[in-house]
């Protein structure tokens, strides 16, 4: 069974992503919606569905905490409260994942939300790579950066499991002892209650000997949000996403995490050469 994971804060699409992934799926699932906020206009009744609503606002990490402890399923997925799915997602994502200790990624396409479609006037995006953190700019470091030179190199079909650098972040997959046993779960005290998820699972993947994939055989589409759609969220914890960034850096910069089998090194060597990066980059560091 597939276990989805939806951290929820006050999103109008919410109901129709958890419609759509019933609509979408093929096999066995269940979904597990954490409710940030306020509880959505409509609730969906059906046994397949479980609403946590913690009392108080408490973030996505925890949400995403939350709701993976619930989950039955052997695999479970993440994604946003506004995403359109293909048919058969959950097929082609389980069928594709070969090992445990993968993480994978569907292509992302963009959302039109009002007419409940993929959004034909932005591009797909398959592939990002992590910033270059500058010394005098740590905050900018390491984050997730679209990389679309990247997506037209490997877009033969012999490209559609691939090897990912990073993620944007809003739809990932992997089995529930990858994120009970090797991940331990989402760090909510070190990067706080929503900044750097991707880096966090990504990093971690990668430098414990696992792998981030993304699978281009099947796809889902998330909503881009401009002033319209924009989160209180995502205004009132500037300060807290600045923190979250500077952590990020120091920790993987300065491999500083205990259980990794690889240093950085090996990961920005991997994907070899990146936007932005001097050749210097280790002295340019610091």
């Amino acid at each position: 069974m597939l276990s989805v994971l939806i951290p929820n804060w006050n999103c109008a699409f919410v109901t129709k992503t958890i419609q759509d992934l019933f609509e979408k799926a093929v096999g066995e699932i269940e979904i597990i919606v954490t409710v940030g906020d306020k509880w959505p206009e409509t609730l969906v009744e059906d046994k397949r569905v479980t609403y946590i609503h913690a009392g108080s606002v408490k973030g996505m990490r925890f949400g995403i905490n939350a709701a993976a402890a619930l989950a039955k399923g052997k695999y479970i997925m993440k994604t946003d409260d506004h995403c359109l799915f293909a048919p058969g997602f959950d097929k082609v994502l389980i069928d594709n994942h070969l090992e445990d200790n993968w993480v994978s990624v569907p292509r992302r396409y963009s959302l039109d939300a009002e007419n409940w479609q993929i959004n034909q006037t932005r591009p797909f995006r398959d592939y990002h790579y992590l910033s270059f953190p500058a010394p005098d700019k740590p905050q900018e470091g390491l984050r997730g950066m679209e990389w679309p030179e990247m997506t037209r190199k490997r877009s033969n079909p012999k490209y559609d499991v691939d090897d990912l650098m990073s993620f944007q972040g809003s739809c990932w997959f992997m089995t529930k002892n990858h994120f009970d046993n090797f991940l331990h779960g989402l760090d909510e005290a070190q990067y706080g209650t929503f900044a750097q998820e991707p880096q966090e699972i990504g990093l971690k993947t990668w430098l414990g000997n696992g792998r981030l994939i993304i699978n281009k055989k099947t796809w889902y589409a998330h909503l881009h949000k401009d002033k319209r759609y924009m989160s209180p969220q995502s205004r009132e914890y500037k300060k807290e996403l600045h923190d979250g960034h500077v952590f990020t850096t120091n920790y993987w910069m300065n491999n500083k995490w205990p259980e990794r089998k690889h240093d950085l090194a090996w990961l920005i060597e991997k994907f070899w050469p990146l936007p932005g990066w001097p050749d210097n980059w280790r002295q340019k560091h610091g």
